[in-house]
């Protein structure tokens, strides 16, 4: 009996462009070296059977005639969450979170279904990693589910969409998408034709039911979510859950929103009973702030519409090598030599035979232009081995020329570091003659606005 040769193809793992053959680069998004060969999908009987929550609808309807409310959102309970999603979860959305292994997605997943379940909602969790022996070992940490949650093992997704069609919840969880496959594509879980093909499916089910669909994705080492590129392209929205394994905090950001800002984010601590919101960044950023310390600056930065207080640490020594080390943390390593030579040409001083280090401490990662002024401080105040005052903090765009530059939010800015206590606060002169709060708020504190590099060693 002859064997039938299985058919294969090649896709891309950033677009998602299929092609009969190898190319070196891809015609549709034009990266090299990115086309993998998986099976193809086959033409065999039951390919074609009807998925769960798939409707045909051929007829075009008027815009106008669609019915939609203007906030059809459904609350989780967890303010961060919310606040990253937009104000809630979309009703028939579909929702990627991604993060590194044990850094706390189903935990932040399960302690939604939790609240959701109390609230009247029904939930399913679907779960092909864990039995539910596991699961419920893992929920009675986070406390007691004064409802019942649903939850299927299963990695089949005609057996998925089926239940959910049964069940038609308002929520569901898939944990993860890696694990999930369709016979009929023929190719091992986890690969790129079971993980598109089970996005698709999903993203039926979530249109035409409608049911919101969350689905966790593993990362590679390189911090994007396993797979296709393509599987981010067709959800809504992508968050990635971030933070040291080490530490107790998390960030929750999102990078693509079609119904909300990708600029918020949301700060979480880790603790024996799950993740605990954080409302006060600023001050849980800055904990344990060494007073008067040499290369120790506080600089203020925003994230979507809240203002962050957080320490940018500098330690800048002479180095014995041809060839100085520079280090950068929590912010961008070339930006970082950019601001070195600023300070090098603008101020004369010499910078080029000494290794450099810079920490944002806390374990956020900052590329804001207004995070400019305090590197410079920081490494102008190690260098010259003097303290900055403990209760000042500066903000502000450097520019090649050493100009410091305007930047946008600066009221929401000064208004957080009054509420903390701070009482001088070094900002560009332009933001600072446009300044209007009220000396209440101000609390006393004292606005120095600066034009250049050369004001702001005067002022340190």
């Amino acid at each position: 009996m002859t064997k039938v040769k299985k058919k294969m193809t090649f896709f891309c793992k950033e677009c998602g462009f299929e092609s009969p053959k190898w190319l070196g680069q891809c015609p549709g998004c034009h990266e090299w070296d990115s086309f993998v060969e998986a099976p193809a999908a086959s033409n065999a009987k039951g390919v074609g059977k009807p998925v769960a929550g798939k409707e045909k609808t051929h007829i075009p309807s008027k815009l106008s005639e669609v019915k939609s409310d203007e906030e059809e959102r459904i609350v989780t309970g967890i303010g961060e969450l919310d606040r990253v999603l937009g104000g809630g979860i979309v009703v028939g959305s579909l929702v990627l979170v991604g993060g590194d292994p044990g850094i706390g997605k189903s935990t932040l997943l399960l302690q939604m279904c939790r609240l959701l379940a109390a609230a009247g909602r029904k939930v399913l969790y679907v779960s092909g990693e864990e039995s539910p022996k596991q699961i419920k070992m893992r929920a009675m940490r986070l406390g007691e589910f004064e409802k019942d949650l649903l939850i299927l093992c299963e990695t089949d997704l005609d057996v998925i969409a089926e239940s959910v069609e049964n069940e038609r919840p308002d929520v569901v969880i898939i944990d993860s998408i890696q694990t999930m496959y369709r016979e009929e594509v023929g190719s091992a879980p986890g690969s790129i034709s079971q993980v598109r093909e089970a996005t698709s499916i999903l993203m039926r089910v979530a249109k035409n039911l409608p049911v919101s669909v969350f689905i966790v994705g593993h990362v590679t080492k390189e911090g994007v979510v396993a797979g296709p590129r393509v599987l981010e392209h067709m959800v809504d929205t992508v968050l990635y859950f971030e933070g040291d394994g080490g530490a107790s905090y998390r960030f929750l950001r999102g990078v693509k929103n079609r119904f909300g800002s990708t600029d918020e984010i949301g700060v979480f601590e880790m603790r024996s009973d799950g993740l605990h919101e954080v409302l006060n960044p600023s001050e849980y950023m800055l904990q344990g702030k060494p007073e008067n310390e040499p290369g120790s600056v506080v600089a203020c930065s925003l994230e979507g519409t809240r203002p962050i207080l957080v320490e940018v640490q500098a330690l800048v020594c002479q180095t014995n090598f041809n060839l100085p080390r520079r280090t950068s943390a929590g912010t961008d390593y070339n930006r970082v030599n950019l601001l070195m030579a600023v300070i090098e040409k603008r101020l004369g001083i010499r910078m080029g035979d000494c290794d450099a280090y810079i920490n944002v401490a806390g374990g956020m990662r900052i590329n804001e232009p207004a995070l400019d002024l305090g590197i410079v401080a920081a490494l102008l105040s190690s260098y010259k081995n003097v303290a900055m005052d403990s209760h000042t903090i500066c903000f502000g765009e450097v520019g090649l020329v050493g100009e410091i530059r305007a930047v946008n939010l600066a009221e929401q800015r000064v208004m957080e570091a009054a509420k903390l206590g701070y009482k001088r606060c070094i900002m560009p002169s332009v933001n600072a003659k446009t300044l209007q709060i009220d000396e209440s708020i101000l609390n006393g504190m004292k606005i120095v606005g600066i034009k250049s590099v050369h004001e702001l060693l005067e002022v340190m």
